[in-house]
Protein backbone atom coordinates (compact mmCIF):
# COMPACT_ATOMS: atom_id res chain seq x y z
CA UNK A 1 0.00 0.00 0.00
CA UNK A 2 1.07 3.47 -1.14
CA UNK A 3 2.36 4.46 2.65
CA UNK A 4 4.30 7.32 1.27
CA UNK A 5 1.54 8.66 -0.65
CA UNK A 6 -0.90 9.10 2.06
CA UNK A 7 1.82 10.67 4.19
CA UNK A 8 2.27 12.97 1.06
CA UNK A 9 -1.51 14.05 0.37
CA UNK A 10 -0.89 12.06 -3.35
CA UNK A 11 -4.20 11.09 -3.60
CA UNK A 12 -3.84 10.06 -7.28
CA UNK A 13 -0.84 7.38 -6.19
CA UNK A 14 -3.32 6.01 -3.93
CA UNK A 15 -6.04 5.74 -5.92
CA UNK A 16 -3.77 4.16 -8.84
CA UNK A 17 -2.12 1.90 -6.19
CA UNK A 18 -5.49 0.81 -4.66
CA UNK A 19 -7.24 -0.08 -8.10
CA UNK A 20 -4.25 -1.93 -9.18
CA UNK A 21 -4.50 -3.89 -5.72
CA UNK A 22 -8.12 -4.21 -6.19
CA UNK A 23 -7.91 -5.40 -9.61
CA UNK A 24 -5.86 -8.13 -9.20
CA UNK A 25 -6.74 -9.52 -5.30
CA UNK A 26 -10.72 -9.40 -5.07
CA UNK A 27 -14.15 -10.92 -7.02
CA UNK A 28 -16.46 -9.02 -7.10
CA UNK A 29 -18.64 -11.30 -5.68
CA UNK A 30 -16.65 -10.56 -2.34
CA UNK A 31 -18.71 -7.04 -2.53
CA UNK A 32 -22.20 -7.82 -3.50
CA UNK A 33 -25.04 -7.28 -1.41
CA UNK A 34 -28.68 -6.07 -0.87
CA UNK A 35 -29.26 -2.95 -2.55
CA UNK A 36 -31.28 -2.56 0.06
CA UNK A 37 -27.80 -2.71 2.66
CA UNK A 38 -25.35 -0.30 1.12
CA UNK A 39 -24.51 1.74 3.68
CA UNK A 40 -21.40 2.28 6.25
CA UNK A 41 -22.82 3.48 9.40
CA UNK A 42 -25.62 1.52 12.13
CA UNK A 43 -26.89 5.29 13.31
CA UNK A 44 -26.88 9.32 12.77
CA UNK A 45 -26.37 11.35 9.11
CA UNK A 46 -24.77 8.22 7.46
CA UNK A 47 -27.98 5.50 7.92
CA UNK A 48 -29.73 4.94 4.99
CA UNK A 49 -34.02 4.64 5.44
CA UNK A 50 -33.92 3.49 9.15
CA UNK A 51 -31.36 0.80 8.37
CA UNK A 52 -29.36 -0.20 11.80
CA UNK A 53 -26.86 -2.48 10.46
CA UNK A 54 -23.66 -1.83 8.56
CA UNK A 55 -22.92 -2.14 4.58
CA UNK A 56 -21.25 -5.22 4.08
CA UNK A 57 -19.78 -3.86 0.88
CA UNK A 58 -18.24 -0.63 2.59
CA UNK A 59 -17.04 -3.03 5.79
CA UNK A 60 -15.13 -4.90 2.78
CA UNK A 61 -13.36 -1.99 1.68
CA UNK A 62 -12.94 -0.59 5.43
CA UNK A 63 -11.16 -4.26 6.49
CA UNK A 64 -8.86 -4.02 3.55
CA UNK A 65 -7.63 -0.77 3.83
CA UNK A 66 -7.55 -0.67 7.68
CA UNK A 67 -5.08 -4.27 7.19
CA UNK A 68 -2.65 -2.89 4.72
CA UNK A 69 -2.32 0.78 6.73
CA UNK A 70 -1.95 -1.16 10.32
CA UNK A 71 1.44 -2.02 8.74
CA UNK A 72 3.18 0.98 8.45
CA UNK A 73 5.36 1.60 11.31
CA UNK A 74 5.28 4.55 13.54
CA UNK A 75 1.53 5.23 13.18
CA UNK A 76 -1.55 4.73 15.29
CA UNK A 77 -4.36 3.45 13.26
CA UNK A 78 -7.93 2.97 14.59
CA UNK A 79 -10.86 2.11 12.98
CA UNK A 80 -14.47 3.30 13.90
CA UNK A 81 -12.42 5.85 16.31
CA UNK A 82 -14.95 8.61 18.22
CA UNK A 83 -13.93 12.34 16.89
CA UNK A 84 -15.73 14.98 16.61
CA UNK A 85 -19.87 14.04 16.48
CA UNK A 86 -19.55 11.12 14.91
CA UNK A 87 -16.98 7.88 14.48
CA UNK A 88 -14.58 8.09 11.35
CA UNK A 89 -13.60 4.99 9.62
CA UNK A 90 -10.18 5.03 10.10
CA UNK A 91 -7.81 7.86 11.96
CA UNK A 92 -4.24 7.39 11.40
CA UNK A 93 -1.80 9.28 14.35
CA UNK A 94 1.57 10.18 12.36
CA UNK A 95 3.53 11.30 15.64
CA UNK A 96 7.10 11.61 13.94
CA UNK A 97 5.46 14.20 11.70
CA UNK A 98 2.99 15.70 13.71
CA UNK A 99 0.08 14.81 10.77
CA UNK A 100 -2.43 12.86 11.58
CA UNK A 101 -4.71 11.14 8.56
CA UNK A 102 -8.74 10.50 8.32
CA UNK A 103 -10.20 8.36 5.93
CA UNK A 104 -14.15 7.95 4.89
CA UNK A 105 -15.05 5.50 3.09
CA UNK A 106 -18.17 4.83 0.52
CA UNK A 107 -19.62 2.90 -1.78
CA UNK A 108 -20.70 4.25 -4.72
CA UNK A 109 -23.39 3.24 -5.54
CA UNK A 110 -24.20 3.12 -9.61
CA UNK A 111 -20.62 3.91 -9.67
CA UNK A 112 -20.93 7.27 -9.21
CA UNK A 113 -17.53 7.50 -7.45
CA UNK A 114 -17.22 11.44 -7.66
CA UNK A 115 -20.35 12.07 -5.84
CA UNK A 116 -19.69 9.68 -3.05
CA UNK A 117 -16.11 10.98 -2.69
CA UNK A 118 -17.93 14.26 -1.79
CA UNK A 119 -20.21 12.69 0.49
CA UNK A 120 -16.74 11.02 2.25
CA UNK A 121 -15.29 14.99 3.15
CA UNK A 122 -18.67 16.32 3.24
CA UNK A 123 -19.19 13.61 6.57
CA UNK A 124 -15.48 14.56 7.92
CA UNK A 125 -16.31 18.29 7.49
CA UNK A 126 -19.91 18.20 8.84
CA UNK A 127 -18.81 15.62 12.28
CA UNK A 128 -15.53 17.31 12.39
CA UNK A 129 -13.71 13.83 12.42
CA UNK A 130 -10.39 15.63 12.37
CA UNK A 131 -11.09 16.49 16.14
CA UNK A 132 -9.51 13.94 18.06
CA UNK A 133 -6.15 14.45 15.91
CA UNK A 134 -6.38 17.74 16.36
CA UNK A 135 -6.90 17.57 20.25
CA UNK A 136 -3.89 15.11 20.04
CA UNK A 137 -1.68 18.14 18.81
CA UNK A 138 -1.61 17.12 15.24
CA UNK A 139 -0.88 20.48 13.10
CA UNK A 140 -1.22 18.73 10.01
CA UNK A 141 -4.60 16.54 9.19
CA UNK A 142 -4.72 15.26 6.01
CA UNK A 143 -8.37 13.84 4.68
CA UNK A 144 -9.39 11.23 2.41
CA UNK A 145 -12.65 10.41 1.18
CA UNK A 146 -11.99 7.24 -0.28
CA UNK A 147 -14.95 5.45 -3.14
CA UNK A 148 -15.37 1.96 -3.66
CA UNK A 149 -17.36 0.41 -6.52
CA UNK A 150 -16.57 -3.10 -7.17
CA UNK A 151 -13.19 -3.61 -8.28
CA UNK A 152 -12.46 0.04 -8.61
CA UNK A 153 -11.83 3.35 -6.65
CA UNK A 154 -11.71 6.94 -6.41
CA UNK A 155 -9.31 9.20 -3.79
CA UNK A 156 -10.01 12.49 -3.11
CA UNK A 157 -8.13 14.53 -0.48
CA UNK A 158 -8.82 17.85 1.83
CA UNK A 159 -6.24 18.81 4.09
CA UNK A 160 -5.93 21.25 7.37
CA UNK A 161 -2.81 23.04 8.01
Amino acid sequence: MPYDAFKKGDAASIEEQFNDYLKHTISIRDTSTKKAKKENLPTGKATTKGLTIPNPSVCFYHGILLGLLSYEDNWIVASNSESGDGYSDILIEYEAADMGIVIEIKYAENKALDAACTEALRQIQDLRYEEKLQLAGMNKILKYGIACYKKQCKVVLSSTE
